[in-house]
């Protein structure tokens, strides 16, 4: 059996922690009295030293040893003392409050920036709208009659150049030598580069 190291050099008197904590695991509360007074020190020194926030590092010690009463029948003793048990469950509890503050953080910076973004101006948006119209319409009345009906046909209703061809009784070579030369007037029209 294992022999406890004190670190002043005598054994404190009573049970060992290991044996509270098994005790703990059947619900004694009197056990577990005897093992908050042991654990609940340096259980918030280990948090404190990860948090750095009094108030927090009170709050999360007390959710841990609240775990350890609930969860005691955890604690395997040929894995370990009882102190690391208790220890690396405040140190997992501590990483985990960092980890969420940091989440909760980016969330209130993702909220920012869309509180940022400038409304859809719905109007703004018509008004745009029916001015590239107009100016499209502007620009198809210089193409040629052919070119127009041609580009009228396969982008407005949708045919394809096979289609076009067909209605107007054009080889499909010829709609599209007029869709292409239509095509780029309309580019240089609008002022879109290639």
């Amino acid at each position: 059996m294992r022999e406890a190291v004190h670190i002043s050099g005598v054994p404190s008197p009573g049970p060992r922690l290991d044996d509270l904590l098994v005790q703990v695991a059947r619900g004694d509360q009197d056990a577990f009295t005897q093992v908050y007074d042991q654990v609940s020190g340096p259980v918030l020194g280990l948090v404190r030293s990860v948090l750095r926030d009094p108030a927090q590092s009170e709050e999360v010690a007390q959710e841990v040893l609240v775990e350890m009463w609930r969860t005691a029948a955890r604690y395997q003793p040929s894995r370990g003392s009882a102190m690391n048990w208790v220890l690396t469950l405040a140190h997992r509890r501590a990483v985990d409050r960092v980890r969420s503050a940091a989440a909760a953080a980016a969330r209130e910076h993702r909220a920012a920036l869309l509180d940022r973004t400038p409304d859809f101006d719905e109007v703004s948006e018509q008004v745009e709208s029916r001015l590239e119209r107009e100016q499209v319409r502007r620009c198809l009345r210089t193409l040629s009659e052919l070119q127009r009906e041609s580009v009228t046909l396969a982008y407005y209703r949708g045919l394809t150049y096979r289609e076009v061809g067909e209605l107007l009784s054009v080889p499909l070579g010829t709609i599209k030598t007029r869709l292409r030369d239509g095509l780029i007037r309309l580019r240089d029209c609008l002022g879109v580069s290639a």
